[in-house]
């Protein structure tokens, strides 16, 4: 087996804000796993992001410690990752998530089947994916939107201007698709219970972590809110959606956070078990990252894969999204359908 490292640097259509701070691009890193006895090989992506602590030095030099650990054939995604796993037990979510997508393309391009429809079985129906509009003005929110037709839309809120409201009425007056609020961890309890009503008289659909992981008014919003809450921050691990199921309506999984597809899938799973909503989110990636996460889309209520629609230079194709309908387009292709392209 051969592991190959590919860093490439995202650049962004336009500059992407949300309550913690603004960025123009993302640099990544995409692992390729190839088989020398079949010429196959598996793609995979972990954004690297200094926010949750990865770097591309350390990151390089974390994947190419594994190398000596992979085996000589591979023998299928359940082997390779736990031969990752017993060589580095303690390997950033990020890098074990690249690891993890790579294995299962890989398997699936073996196999000769879409990864996804090995899980969910053909033609399984799928939810639409949001478009995210980043924070900023009302009026440069509304432009965005005027200029982007989508239909559904992902709002960032958590402005400290006191202008959230004022941002959905500005989108409002130039959409009436539905809407899905995040507010990154940025509110406040009181903020929170003002605001919750207001959007829900705006037709608003849900809001995605509102408060910060932990903090105590959690619990008295869950019971408050006439709207469905959403944990993100606070729903980064396996562990993690018990621990919601009391404070929240849903969960939003991200696959990177949480070390890849197959801990994700159990999380959907446990989320489900539970009557939690399910959601699937993504970070700036390229088609690589969001070909993998499309595959779980028959399992979601709510999507949001857009990223590679921010992105200017993607160095991958894979899978798209119809403007219209905002529902996936798989190429006709085995595991994930994403290739490398630059």
């Amino acid at each position: 087996m051969t592991l190959l490292i590919h860093y490439r640097e995202l650049q962004l259509r336009s500059p992407f804000r949300i309550a913690h701070g603004s960025r123009r691009a993302q640099p990544t890193l995409i692992v390729e796993l190839r088989d020398p006895a079949t010429g196959l090989s598996g793609l995979g992506e972990a954004p690297l992001t200094s926010y949750y602590g990865l770097e591309r030095d350390a990151g390089v030099v974390a994947l190419r410690n594994l190398a000596p650990a992979a085996p000589p054939r591979f023998t299928g995604a359940d082997d390779f990752l736990a031969r990752t796993d017993r060589a580095a037990p303690d390997l950033h979510p990020f890098l074990r998530c690249a690891l993890d997508v790579a294995a299962h393309d890989l398997a699936a391009r073996a196999a000769g089947v879409r990864l996804g429809e090995s899980w969910y079985g053909p033609g399984r129906p799928t939810t639409p994916t949001c478009y995210t509009i980043g924070l900023g003005s009302p009026a440069e929110m509304a432009d965005k939107a005027r200029a982007t037709p989508w239909p559904i839309y992902k709002v960032k809120l958590g402005g400290r201007d006191g202008g959230d409201l004022a941002r959905i009425r500005a989108l409002r007056a130039v959409t009436d698709c539905p809407l899905y609020v995040d507010a990154n961890t940025a509110w406040t309890l009181d903020e929170a219970l003002a605001l919750v009503p207001a959007l829900a008289e705006l037709g608003v659909v849900l809001v995605e972590q509102p408060l910060p992981p932990g903090d105590p008014g959690q619990a008295r919003l869950f019971r408050e809110s006439p709207l469905p809450l959403i944990a993100d921050e606070s729903c980064q691990t396996e562990a993690d959606v018990a621990r919601c199921a009391a404070h929240f309506h849903g969960v939003n999984v991200k696959v990177v956070k949480c070390g890849g597809l197959a801990p994700a899938r159990r999380m959907l799973a446990e989320a489900r078990r539970r009557g939690l909503r399910s959601m699937a989110g993504c970070m700036t990636e390229s088609s690589v990252g969001i070909s993998a996460i499309a595959q779980l889309l028959p399992a979601l209520d709510y999507a949001d894969l857009d990223g590679a629609m921010l992105i200017a230079n993607d160095p991958a194709r894979g899978v798209t999204f119809g403007p219209t309908d905002g529902r996936v387009r798989y190429p006709a292709a085995p595991g994930t359908g994403a290739e490398l392209i630059a």
